[in-house]
């Protein structure tokens, strides 16, 4: 089966209404999302009503399919069709949901953003649970919720507990609780909780609902039940303290800053004035510094994060560099003053100009792991200029970064290792570099992983898909054994724009060097 090649993923749905990227480029799987909003997730086929009187050939009686009613029909789960992402429907089929669950919770930041663009289709591609058991279905699809919230993609995390359904359980809805709470979308969920009060993760999240609610006499009635019975956590009760009684407060000090934040101090702490500062929490909880409601260096510093992983379109983070004029230098200030400077170069049509101002908005990119973000926003108009030098060579290695890399293959000046490379043609070609070297064998499938390939054809393409992408960041990071037996088990999966984009961010981005 050959499976569709994707593009990187540049968009991806978030909490904060993130624009998909430029119409020109092709549909990632979360645009694609993004773009379809009233698409159902699970398509059927309902009949047309009809009016007219039913008609029988004959009088024999029709076949009746009987099943106990304690048994609880598998479901689909996933936000994108298989026809769009091309991975079959039982993906995870063959594999046990522990051991899913065990992948999933593993995973860390891959140094590949081609990597991470095949984990979100992944994610996201709707697909049987695993096993033949509901409870399987269950462990999977709150996996993989942990994982998008983790990677910063709290909105399509929303969307399959929405799926899956909220009520279904307390766990569900717990995890439904933590989005909503760092999304904004808390009085949604607290009006389920109100009518499912039985699902409430605890008293601290009842006690919120209800004075979120405006039902302050049972907010304080639970909030005291809750202490008397030392229910409450100490850093969560003496916020709630605060939010039920603000006035009380209104000269104290501030309170210490909590040992394990959750979801639910996070929000309390924003509701009682006294916001906590994101860049030390989870990536999950930076998307609520993307608001108006942060300064310009929370925002930026925000959206940097949440553009590492893909899931910030480039536009998104273009305009937050460019909102306004740096007030200071180092860091993010130097990143965003760079990349308004070659952003007026390029409006001004100057190549001096433009050769001038890019390699040092080049080396901020490199600096903060920028550079596919940077490449999909400006190599298609570098293209037009007859740059040299060092300003020529960035411009190549942005175009070969960008959606448009096979298209650039052909082009006069590209090295002939990287234009076989980005063409998926690679015969002839000899490399000594050991990472090199690796690459070309990647493009071998029978070079491919023969335990992968076995669990792929057993209803276990999901569980080699993960394994794989652990074995391409370790070929990233420095292994060439690793990078090859991944790169050519992802061929021979069909992945082939994948393998092409990972083999050019190896090479380009040098993330092993």
């Amino acid at each position: 089966m050959r499976i569709k090649p994707l593009s990187y993923l540049c968009g991806v749905l978030c909490g904060v209404g993130f624009a998909a990227a430029a119409q020109e480029q092709p549909l990632s799987v979360i645009d694609w999302v993004k773009r379809n909003p009233d698409q159902p997730a699970i398509t059927s086929a309902l009949p047309q009503r009809t009016f007219e009187p039913p008609v029988s050939p004959g009088a024999l009686a029709p076949e009746v399919t009987v099943s106990p009613l304690s048994e609880e029909a598998r479901r689909i789960i996933g936000l994108v069709p298989a026809s769009v992402t091309g991975l079959p429907e039982g993906l995870w089929s063959g594999s046990m949901a522990e051991t899913l669950k065990g992948q999933l919770d593993a995973l860390a930041d891959f140094r590949l953003p081609a990597a991470q663009a095949l984990l979100f289709t992944v994610l996201l591609t709707e697909a049987e649970g695993p096993g033949a058991d509901v409870e399987g279905e269950d462990l999977l699809t709150l996996a993989r919720v942990d994982a998008l919230m983790r990677f910063g993609a709290p909105d399509p995390a929303m969307a399959l507990l929405e799926q899956a359904d909220v009520t279904r359980d307390v766990a569900h809805f717990s995890a439904y609780m933590d989005v909503a709470l760092l999304t904004g979308a808390e009085d949604r969920a607290c009006a389920i909780l109100a009518a499912h009060p039985h699902l409430a993760p605890s008293l601290g999240h009842r006690t919120f609902c209800a004075a979120r609610q405006g039902d302050w006499p049972t907010a304080a009635l639970l909030f005291d039940t809750g202490r008397s019975l030392d229910a409450l956590p100490d850093a969560e009760a003496a916020a709630l303290e605060r939010f039920l009684h603000a006035e009380a407060y209104e000269d104290a000090a501030p309170l210490p800053r909590p040992d394990h934040m959750s979801p639910l101090l996070f929000r309390l702490h924003e509701a009682i004035g006294e916001p906590m500062p994101t860049g030390t929490l989870p990536r999950a909880y930076a998307v609520a510094d993307l608001r108006d409601l942060a300064g310009w260096k929370p925002q930026l510093e925000a959206a940097e994060r949440l553009a590492v992983t893909g899931v910030l379109p480039a536009n998104r983070l273009l305009g937050l560099y460019t909102a306004r004029q740096p007030a200071a230098s180092g860091g993010v200030w130097d990143r965003a003053r760079a990349v308004q400077r070659f952003e007026t170069a390029l409006r001004t049509r100057s190549t001096d100009a433009i050769a001038k101002s890019l390699p040092p908005a080049w080396g901020a990119m490199q600096a903060a792991g920028l550079e596919l973000i940077f490449s999909d926003l400006f190599a298609e108009a570098l293209m037009r200029y007859p740059l040299t030098g060092k300003p020529a060579e960035i411009a190549q290695s942005m175009a070969l970064l960008s959606a448009s890399y096979a298209q650039v293959a052909a082009q006069n000046g590209v090295p002939a290792f990287l234009s076989g490379i980005a063409a998926g043609q690679v015969e002839g070609l000899t490399a000594e570099d050991p990472i090199r070297a690796a690459i070309l064998a990647g493009f071998d499938v029978q070079n491919a992983r023969r335990d992968l390939m076995e669990m792929a054809r057993n209803g276990r393409m999901g569980e080699a898909l993960l394994r794989a992408l652990t074995l391409l960041d370790d070929g990233a990071a420095g292994d060439p054994l690793a990078l090859t037996q991944a790169l050519a088990t992802l061929r021979a999966l069909g992945l082939e724009d994948t393998v092409r984009r990972a083999a050019l961010q190896t090479l380009l981005l040098e993330r092993y060097s």
